[in-house]
């Protein structure tokens, strides 16, 4: 079964990063004719305690004003673009909370979010929000690396849409939505499941160890196999040998892949409140937009 994507959620601080991840929001929304929701969150712990007679500091104000220009500038960019319906808003409150309660008040379907901000991280280190919103969305986002390409909206083509799995639960979400991209783009749907004994060193019956993982690997892109051609979407996989998020950046490099969609949780059994460091490898490291699914 495919999902059904008819609203998107682009946050935005007005920073170059938010702005390169809200024209790969904007452009899937064209492509879908989804309703987009713009939104900017004034972190309340910026704000001063001290008010002026209007009940709204200098501070406050400011940063509204801020926030204001920031969802503007993207809904006069989406306006040139969508159909469908634009909505912005500005809100208070600690900013990865705002967009979850944001999510669950106009029934998000997606987020679509840049993984840098104004902290002016590093890559290899999420933005604060970005990471939280990752960690605790009921939703699937899409992250947009700040050094990824210029999209042209509507003329962009994801045409390869990498779905990594490992045969958990996490992992069959993800296979929804990434199939459900794939119909949208006409795009082939490649699959590879990593065969990793590092971790059990010397251990004895390692042989046996690795041909468990092999069986499993096979049986888990089977699976993907299976839904992507009841769906009537190309596909294309194999098994690799190594630790899961380096075989996933290495397959996207070498298939010229577009896009990942993948589960947050795998067969790591973390909490809600804790990506699985796979899942945080690839997007603090891809090259392109990463689709993370959560378990709800």
């Amino acid at each position: 079964m495919s999902r059904t994507i008819n609203s998107i959620l682009v946050p935005t601080d007005g920073s170059d990063g938010a702005r390169i991840g809200a024209r790969r929001g904007i452009d899937l929304a064209a492509t879908i004719g989804a309703d987009l929701h713009v939104l900017s969150a004034v972190d309340s712990r910026d704000i001063e305690p001290e008010l002026n007679s209007d009940g709204q500091t200098d501070r406050e104000r400011f940063l509204e004003e801020e926030a204001e220009q920031a969802v503007d500038s993207i809904a006069r960019l989406a306006r040139t673009h969508l159909s469908g319906q634009i909505t912005t808003a500005v809100e208070s409150g600690i900013p990865f909370q705002t967009i979850n309660d944001y999510v669950d008040t106009h029934d998000i379907d997606l987020i679509v979010m840049g993984t840098q901000g104004r902290t002016g991280f590093e890559r290899v280190v999420l933005g604060s929000v970005a990471e939280k919103t990752l960690r605790t969305a009921d939703v699937p986002i899409v992250t947009v690396t700040p050094d990824g390409d210029i999209v042209e909206i509507g003329d962009h083509q994801y045409e390869n849409i990498l779905l990594p799995t490992d045969g958990s639960e996490g992992a069959e979400l993800a296979i929804e939505w990434g199939i459900t991209l794939a119909e949208v783009y006409d795009a082939t749907i490649h699959t590879v499941y990593s065969v990793d004994t590092s971790r059990f060193g010397g251990a004895e019956g390692s042989a046996e160890i690795h041909d468990a993982l092999e069986q499993t690997g096979q049986e888990a892109l089977e699976t993907v196999h299976e839904r992507a051609r009841a769906a009537d979407v190309s596909v294309a996989g194999n098994i690799a040998s190594g630790p899961a998020a380096r075989t996933i950046l290495s397959y996207s490099e070498e298939h010229d892949i577009d896009l990942i969609a993948m589960g947050t949780h795998g067969r790591s059994g973390l909490t809600r409140y804790l990506t699985g460091s796979v899942t945080e490898t690839v997007v603090r490291n891809a090259a392109v937009p990463v689709c993370c699914v959560p378990m709800q």
